[in-house]
């Protein structure tokens, strides 16, 4: 059974463009392990992983093939170690701006869309962390007192928490492509003032009752850390989760004509970098010994807090998907949180079989593609971790 692609189509950006199939580039597998250029990434093998290796390599072939197109890059981190990292060659792009057919390493930036939410969310939870935002059940009106005129009615309800569960119960319209001027998010980015437009918002439903994929919730928790601590988004995540993560090299694609980052879709990591993340939420919040971010938080954020898509199969965290095994394999039956951004940008977290599986990819705006991201785990990851 395939992931149901309508809900993941919500998580796209900006302009629709074609793609080109993969080539092989460069190879990283269980007879060439990853280069151990850092130390804290552990290497093992496929073959003591417990993964089968016929079904690695069959993905493999498919990609470079291209019967999965537009692959960039696969990494799987198993039972605390590298266990499988390769990148491809794809046609890709920065924020809608085409680049080409271009070469991908363990070093690339690349865009990872709307797995910048969760890393905006974490970003949260440690500005709370330090008391620099007393409570998610705060009102988001706390940090705006220019557009109290705003703080009118069910609008005056929203909290913290609802902008990062996307339950705010405002008009928001996301499922329209963007190319389409109705969509929302192409609205917010082209206002003078995107914190206002979102503020601006009609609501239809009382906040806390109806999920809707909505990027201005993000961006308002973006600009409610730079209210809180004085730095905008990069700044703070760089300074308070890159550095102690050992994430030295990012990029945050900022609004145009406006010096604000794109919160919601704009930021850009290396492939090794998403892994990182990865490991630290399924370590709960620790990092190399140190708890970077609360235990509560990490939890509490890859927790359903609400669940929504065709029989409530799909859920939704503190910004992250919430999506259960049963839809990717028979054999399993728990909860599988994932960071998720367009073009096929995916971060899964399986901490039950000790799994986290990292895949960029050039798809962005084609909801078309069967053999997608999602795929890759359906097809051949599953597969290859057989039963419990």
């Amino acid at each position: 059974m395939k992931f149901q692609r309508s809900i993941l189509g919500y998580s796209a950006l900006l302009i629709l463009n074609l793609f080109l199939s993969c080539k092989h580039q460069e190879k990283t597998s269980e007879t060439e392990p990853p280069t151990k250029s850092e130390e804290i990434l552990a290497v093992g093998t496929i073959a003591l992983s417990g993964l089968d290796s016929l079904h690695i390599q069959r993905m493999e072939d498919s990609i470079v093939s291209g019967v999965y197109p537009n692959i960039h890059s696969v990494l799987i981190y198993k039972n605390e170690k590298m266990v499988y990292e390769n990148y491809f060659a794809g046609k890709d792009e920065v924020w809608g701006e085409d680049l080409g057919v271009i070469e991908h390493y363990k070093d690339s930036l690349h865009d990872v869309r709307s797995i910048s939410k969760s890393i905006v969310a974490t970003c949260v939870g440690l500005a709370l962390q330090q008391g620099k935002i007393d409570s998610i059940s705060q009102s988001i009106f706390d940090f705006y007192p220019e557009f109290q005129s705003y703080k009118t009615g069910l609008r005056s309800q929203i909290t913290v928490e609802h902008l990062l569960t996307m339950t705010t119960g405002m008009e928001w319209n996301e499922n329209v492509p963007y190319t389409d001027p109705d969509n929302s998010e192409i609205q917010m980015t082209s206002s003078p003032d995107p914190i206002e437009f979102v503020l601006s918002r009609p609501i239809l439903i009382p906040p806390g009752k109806v999920w809707e994929y909505n990027g201005g919730t993000t961006q308002l928790l973006a600009s409610l850390i730079e209210r809180a601590t004085g730095q905008n988004i990069h700044e703070y995540a760089k300074e308070n989760l890159f550095k102690p993560l050992g994430i030295a090299n990012s990029e945050w694609t900022k609004f145009p004509d406006i010096e604000l980052p794109a919160a919601a879709s704009g930021l850009r990591l290396s492939s090794r970098d998403l892994m990182k993340f990865g490991m630290l939420y399924a370590n709960e919040g620790q990092w190399r010994g140190n708890q970077i971010l609360p235990k509560d938080w990490a939890k509490r954020a890859m927790e359903p807090h609400v669940w929504f898509g065709r029989n409530d199969n799909v859920g939704y965290g503190y910004q992250f998907w919430i999506f259960k095994a049963k839809t990717i394999t028979k054999n399993y039956d728990h909860l599988i949180p994932a960071a998720v951004g367009n073009g096929g940008q995916r971060i899964y977290i399986d901490q039950p079989n000790q799994m986290i599986v990292v895949i960029t990819a050039g798809n962005y705006n084609i909801w078309t593609i069967e053999n997608d991201s999602e795929a890759l785990l359906v097809d051949f990851i599953y597969p290859a971790l057989g039963k419990k």
